[in-house]
């Protein structure tokens, strides 16, 4: 029992392991300590995924440089250094070449318009280099000395203290672990059966299909109520408003600067109450929309300020001046001091000047409504219209007309509304350019809620440009860093496209919504695709074995330990995430990372062994006959001729 407690002591790597995350955890904070110091913000979404996303990278690659240390026999005469130089000759390019794939992948980011998007991929990009800088420098100074304290027997975390050569008995290698067998011995050999591989090639292409089918009914926008714990009020709050709610939130259609709104011609195309108006005016055409609230989500006509403007000047007791310096009289006042004030009253607003029309509308907005005259426009209009006054002239700005829409209840309500807004806007301004001469008059919707769902109208095109761009990324990176070979490049990259379809399938069946959130999500799941396929390709690619098969059986032995304890095991922490009160943590980080992960473990360990086994890049025939054959010359007694073949070889 002692024996065996001192042996796990001295093979144990807990200081090793747990300065391994330490240096994860000083990769995030170097991230926002660059940014933070170059005033680029931070958000929510950083501060959640990027320590998740740099961790995966991070303890696999820790596990790769370990496993293949154990596993690497000690030649004779070689020290501890050269032997951990060897190793991480062999494993490093793996590792940069996962490290600057997924930089890539998410520097490449940046270049999307979503600013939840671009700023997550230039914070992560940045830790991921950070993070390998380290682990290539500080980790490795670290690994050696653990070995050297491994060599000596002290025990891990007490290396004061040492196990005698009586209590412990080291072996001379960890080649083979219990998981490295099974892979080897078990999991190999049969995935690799030709029935085997053609079910599961039928099987994930069948997978694919049934995920792609179902990518356009994912549901888009983000249910309010998900951002509230599920014990708060709030939710309540919200079923009462979705419930109760008779009312949207307001409208307004809004016409730029430049509008001649004292014209006769140009009123015709603004107001709806009088004979002369134009039956298709913006105000009628705002009433014709709001007869088909259910589709345009407009719920009633808007109210003209100019029709009540003409109103307010054909009434008998509103619109009056100072005889003393013609300014505005109140009509309140006017009521009960006639001597001081005159009418300004007139039948025929059209004909008013410019100058005119503007002086008097400057009354209507400063006359407040009342008994005897009603259509004063202070209360309703006042911030409706904008007059601007320069040294030469007063002039109309821009102005408004406010309505309602219908009652929104989800996402989709809401940015289909905006949605409608929008279209009908188009509509209603190339209906006022007829009219007028200035090209850069036009109308446009306002709601306070639109600033919020304005993102989910672009949704789709900005998923696919992120996407589209965090894939070639991968593709040229794994090309470039694989020494130019194509092959291996386009399968990663299917491989890659083949997870991350499959999580968008599993968006739809677990009600997930497509979100600023959850395109973060799927940039990730983009680069941790990397960590599980450019390993195993890698190795397939440099594999001598003489068929495909058995350099994909040979790459998932060397490879598939590493990348099954290193990300799919380490990550299941990700579990207690279901337990979490919060309701955004459990739907885009519980079941989406659920998902990146039980997918990338299935792409990786299932699916693209197979597609190597069948499509993979071709052996370099030439390099192993040649390394074959002069292994074999070596073996034997060298004639004359071979002598003078090998001289001219190694010319």
């Amino acid at each position: 029992m002692i024996k065996s407690l001192f042996k796990v002591m001295v093979e144990s790597k807990f200081t090793l392991g747990f300065f391994g995350v330490l240096i994860v955890l000083v990769s995030v904070i170097s991230s926002l300590g660059l940014f933070s110091f170059l005033g680029i913000p931070a958000t929510l979404i950083i501060v959640e995924v990027v320590p998740f996303l740099v961790l995966a990278v991070g303890v696999d690659n820790i596990f790769i440089l370990v496993q293949a240390f154990q596993r690497e026999e000690a030649k004779p005469g070689q020290t501890l250094e050269e032997r951990i130089g060897f190793v991480v000759g062999k494993v490093a390019p793996s590792m940069l070449l996962s490290s600057i794939s997924m930089s890539s992948c998410f520097f490449i980011g940046t270049l999307t318009e979503m600013p939840a998007v671009r700023l997550f991929a230039l914070y992560a990009g940045v830790a991921l280099l950070v993070n390998f800088f380290l682990q290539m420098t500080c980790f490795l100074g670290l690994f050696i000395l653990d070995s050297r304290r491994q060599e000596k027997r002290r025990l891990d975390v007490c290396c004061c203290f040492s196990a005698s050569k009586k209590n412990c008995t080291l072996k001379a290698s960890l080649k083979e672990g219990l998981l490295y067998k099974t892979i080897k011995n078990v999991y190999s050999p049969f995935l690799m059966k030709n029935l085997v591989r053609y079910l599961v090639m039928i099987t994930f292409m069948a997978w694919l299909c049934s995920s792609a089918a179902v990518l356009d009914k994912i549901e888009i926008g983000f249910d309010q109520k998900l951002s509230v714990p599920e014990d708060s009020y709030m939710l309540r709050y919200f079923d009462y408003l979705e419930k109760y709610l008779s009312v949207g939130p307001p409208l307004y259609f809004s016409i730029s600067n430049g509008y001649n709104y004292s014209d006769g011609k140009a009123q015709t195309k603004i107001c709806s109450a009088h004979s002369f108006c134009d039956s298709n005016s913006i105000t009628s055409e705002l009433g014709k929309m709001a007869m088909v609230k259910n589709r345009t989500f407009i719920a009633f006509q808007p109210v003209s300020w100019l029709d009540n403007y003409f109103e307010y000047l054909q009434a008998e007791s509103c619109c009056y001046e100072f005889k003393s310096n013609r300014s505005h009289c109140p009509s309140y006042i006017a009521s009960q001091f006639r001597g001081l004030c005159r009418s300004c009253r007139t039948s025929y607003p059209s004909s008013l000047s410019e100058a005119e029309f503007i002086r008097r509308l400057h009354f209507f907005l400063s006359d407040s409504p009342w008994e005897k005259c009603p259509k004063g426009g202070k209360a309703m209009f006042s911030s409706a219209v904008e007059i601007i006054s320069t040294e030469n002239a007063t002039k109309i700005g821009a102005t408004n007309f406010m309505t309602y829409h219908t009652v929104l209840k989800t996402s989709k309500d809401f940015y289909e509304a905006l949605d409608w807004s929008r279209k009908i806007s188009a509509n209603l301004t190339d209906s006022l350019k007829n009219v007028t001469d200035d090209s850069n008059i036009r109308v446009f919707p306002y709601s306070i809620v639109h600033v919020f769902y304005e993102q989910y109208l672009t949704m789709w095109p900005d998923t696919l440009r992120s996407l589209g761009l965090s894939t070639s990324a991968v593709f040229i990176a794994t090309f470039l860093l694989l020494g130019l070979d194509l092959h291996s490049a386009i399968i990663v990259t299917i491989a890659v496209i083949a997870i991350v379809l499959n999580i968008m399938g599993l968006m739809y069946w677990w009600e997930i919504s497509l979100n600023a959130v959850s395109l973060v999500n799927l940039v990730v799941a983009v680069g941790i695709s990397v960590e599980f396929c450019s390993h195993l390709t890698r190795s397939f690619a440099l594999s001598e074995k003489p068929s495909r098969v058995l350099r994909a059986e040979d790459a998932l032995c060397q490879m598939g330990t590493s990348v099954l304890s290193g990300i799919t095991l380490t990550d299941c922490g990700i579990l207690v995430l279901a337990f979490a009160k919060s309701q955004i943590f459990q739907v885009f980080y519980f079941r989406m990372y659920l998902g990146i992960i039980a997918f990338g473990t299935l792409h990786g360990l299932i699916f693209l062994p197979v597609l190597l086994s069948l499509f993979g890049p071709p052996l370099r025939w030439k390099k192993v006959e040649e390394s074959k054959a002069f292994e074999c010359k070596i073996d034997e007694p060298l004639t004359n001729s071979d002598q003078i073949e090998v001289q001219l070889t190694n010319m």
